[in-house]
């Protein structure tokens, strides 16, 4: 495995104001995005309990470094291309995991999780997500997170709306609410993966997951009746004043798009991590909060039943091996644990494991919906490798100012996919 350990000044670069003692010899660093609450509480349930229950033994003490979503996202990547790397992290798998499994940077797990029972407490989708070529690469995290839209029960029986079922009913359910003072979409796209969601899913019902699997494989390409379809719709419904002002310009990590529910937007199509979030801080909402799927196009041949998701919200994987290996494995099997499973279950998930319950109103909807779902369509930015991902999210987010048409963004993502292809031929 070609991996390389931090030295003391790239761990002080690094984790900031951290101690360059927590990268230490004994130490398993562990990068993950725990900084505020529910996460906080999630992620540092396994640290603590290994440093409880374990460290003593091993002599291994765990050290983690939370950081907020975006920026972990660029910060993971700089240690990787400088050639180094945390001995645990999370990711999304996708394209980004084959990348760190080519570079070393991902340890087979497989046997791991055959010796410590692992296959028999994960669901079978969630470990074959987190697999490649039949191997293991790395462990389902806290949520099965697919993108819902999220509204408020309450307001819309006062107001007489109805949870709409094709796309024909959303549009005449968004004009309703425009006419009544309200912005139907609650969207922060400042990170643009949140906007994202709109055309992936706008892509997945019009043309079906095999328009992103044939763009992937070369057999097909991003140009194509439904993308276009997708950023057309995206453009219409900027100008009929469905999305709030400014939208490229809000920010999810900041919590726009859950003040604009709160404050009385129509609806928000989000991930169900959100669940938790709003459990948390907005308890009353919570107890009026609904879910429905994203609507079907009533004349498309696609399977209408695909979700767009994860099935696990973040996915951690181990760049170590031998004792540390073995030992940061540990770690990473607390979060199958019963209490893990407890706990994340009584923040508002529903974690992706087979004994998963509950009794919340809104995750046994999330439970239907999962169960009636024939598919899950992995998130195009993390599906995708890093590079067409990245173009992805920045071409998709000029729908939402009109600032590209939607032939030329789907350009856009057709050559960076070519590029991609053309470099990694063979």
């Amino acid at each position: 495995m070609k991996r390389k350990l931090f030295t003391a000044l790239t761990a002080c670069v690094m984790a900031g104001a951290l101690s360059c003692s927590a990268f230490a010899a004994e130490t398993i660093s562990f990068w993950h995005l725990g900084t505020d609450e529910p996460d906080k509480t999630m992620w540092n349930y396994a640290v603590e309990q290994y440093n409880t229950n374990d460290s003593e033994a091993s002599g291994y003490t765990v050290e983690q470094v939370a950081t907020v979503n975006d920026q972990y996202k660029s910060k993971l990547a700089v240690a990787m291309a400088s050639g180094e790397c945390p001995d645990m992290y999370i990711h999304w798998t996708g394209g980004p995991m084959v990348d760190y499994i080519n570079s070393g940077y991902a340890a087979d797990l497989t046997e791991l999780v055959d010796k410590y029972g692992l296959r028999d407490l994960y669901t079978e989708a969630s470990l074959a997500q987190a697999s490649v070529d039949g191997k293991i690469y790395a462990i389902p995290v806290k949520n099965n997170s697919i993108a819902v839209f999220f509204y408020d029960k309450a307001m819309w029986a006062d107001k007489g709306y109805e949870v709409p079922e094709t796309v024909d009913d959303l549009e005449a359910l968004c004009d309703q609410m425009v006419a009544d003072g309200i912005t139907p979409f609650a969207l922060a796209n400042q990170p643009q993966w949140t906007g994202s969601m709109y055309y992936m899913y706008l892509v997945a019902r019009h043309g079906g997951p095999e328009v992103i699997s044939a763009a992937y494989d070369g057999t097909g390409s991003l140009v194509n009746d439904s993308t276009i379809y997708a950023g057309t719709k995206i453009e219409e419904w900027v100008e009929k004043g469905y999305f709030p002002e400014g939208v490229n310009s809000l920010s999810p990590d900041n919590g726009d798009d859950r003040a604009l529910l709160y404050q009385g937007a129509g609806m928000m199509l989000q991930g169900t991590w959100q669940v938790g979030s709003i459990k948390e801080e907005n308890p009353d909402f919570y107890e009026n909060l609904g879910v429905f799927t994203f609507p079907t196009i009533a004349d498309s041949e696609a399977d209408q039943s695909v979700i767009v998701g994860t099935l696990g919200d973040n996915f951690i994987s181990i760049n170590a091996e031998g004792e540390k290996l073995e030992e940061a494995f540990k770690v990473a099997a607390y979060y199958s644990s019963e209490g893990f499973r407890e706990l994340t279950q009584s923040l508002g998930n529903i974690p992706p494991l087979q004994a998963a319950t509950s009794e919340e109103a809104v995750n046994q909807d999330l439970i239907t919906i999962l169960g009636e779902a024939s598919g899950v369509q992995l998130w195009w930015d993390q599906y995708l490798p890093s590079a067409v991902a990245d173009v992805h999210k920045t071409a998709t987010q000029k729908l939402f100012d009109c600032s590209e048409t939607p032939e030329a963004v789907a350009q856009e993502q057709q050559d960076a996919m070519d590029e991609y292809l053309a470099e990694n031929a063979g």
